[in-house]
């Protein structure tokens, strides 16, 4: 899937650029200003991302009950490495990258898929689901704070306003799912943290990286450095694996998370990010849990409580918040 950004030589005071890429001693490069159309159909796209990334986490739910997760993780994100690739080769005539980005990529790719879901994963056995859906809802806030760190992006009050709301939405929507339970600060949480800082650094490095090269060619090479990072992991779990333990339905749902939430969504992701920029791009990630609980209660037939609507309902206000420049204009004068 691709997003048109048509090449405007230099914003418009009517299209403002939102992404400014920068690297530390680097000067700052703008990518064309989008229309509104192109920023909605960006939005669109993200929204799906998100659907999809809801419906992972059910899916991963029922499979690691019948397989290791640091393996299936590997063999997920492996499937979804072969995949992008033969699409890169199709698209765009090359798989291959210049020198100077093959350790960026490599480390990137290691934060954002092998230490992540390495991390994330051992976490789950350590910590409360509540505790840790309420550290990973934080994401979103840690890369629009390290964006502005590090001079990728812009911090401005709608964006900071809209990220303190709609993080107020996904944690009631935790905590009307499974309550506080927080006893202090156990390994599991710290892992989990971490995991999250891994997450919004690759979101946040990444992003200068698309100036030189496509979303499909940088989603492609990180995706499969990460898998190579979760290798080590994946051999050690791969002795407790049951084959019998593997049916029809394990091998479905295994397909749609290494096609949908990994493969295609890494691309997509990094698509609407030359968009709307990397800050206001996660910002939809608070949507994820919204999905998520929606769909427990359709699929694993988990219920839903008032508390989790009203959840869902501050998290899209958050986003319409951050997103809206008569927002921006208003926190401005005031």
């Amino acid at each position: 899937m691709t997003l048109p950004v048509p090449a405007v030589p230099e914003p418009t005071s009517a299209q403002p650029a939102d992404v400014r890429l920068s690297g530390a001693g680097s000067a700052a490069v703008r990518l064309p200003a989008a229309s509104p159309r192109t920023r909605r159909t960006a939005e669109a796209a993200i929204l799906l991302v998100m659907f999809t990334w809801g419906a992972n986490v059910v899916a991963v739910k029922a499979i690691i009950a019948d397989v290791p997760p640091l393996l299936f993780a590997f063999c997920r994100f492996g499937l979804a490495f072969l995949v992008l690739l033969a699409i890169l080769k199709w698209r765009e005539g090359s798989v291959g990258l210049p020198r100077r980005d093959v350790v960026p990529l490599f480390l990137l790719g290691l934060a954002g898929y092998g230490l992540y879901q390495d991390l994330w994963a051992s976490a789950l056995g350590q910590t409360t689901a509540a505790n840790s859906a309420l550290i990973t809802a934080a994401s979103p806030v840690s890369t629009m704070l390290l964006c502005a760190a590090v001079g990728i992006d812009s911090l401005s009050r709608a964006k900071l306003v809209g990220s303190m709301i709609a993080l107020s939405g996904a944690v009631g929507v935790v905590v009307a799912t499974h309550g506080i339970g927080l006893t202090g600060a156990s390994l599991g949480d710290l892992m989990t943290f971490l995991a999250t800082l891994c997450w919004a650094a690759y979101v946040a490095y990444g992003t200068p990286i698309l100036a030189r090269h496509s979303p499909l060619r940088t989603a492609t090479w990180a995706v499969g450095f990460g898998t190579l990072g979760m290798l080590p992991f994946a051999l050690l779990q791969a002795p407790s694996l049951d084959p019998s333990r593997i049916h029809a339905g394990t091998i479905a749902l295994y397909l749609f998370c290494a096609l949908l939430p990994a493969a295609f969504s890494s691309v997509i992701v990094f698509e609407v990010v030359k968009v709307l920029g990397p800050s206001r791009t996660m910002l939809f990630q608070f949507l994820v849990p919204a999905f998520a609980v929606a769909m427990a209660a359709v699929f694993l037939g988990e219920a839903i409580v008032v508390g989790q609507l009203v959840g869902g309902v501050v998290i899209v206000l958050g986003i319409l918040t951050a997103r809206s420049r008569r927002v921006e204009r208003l926190l401005a004068t005031g």
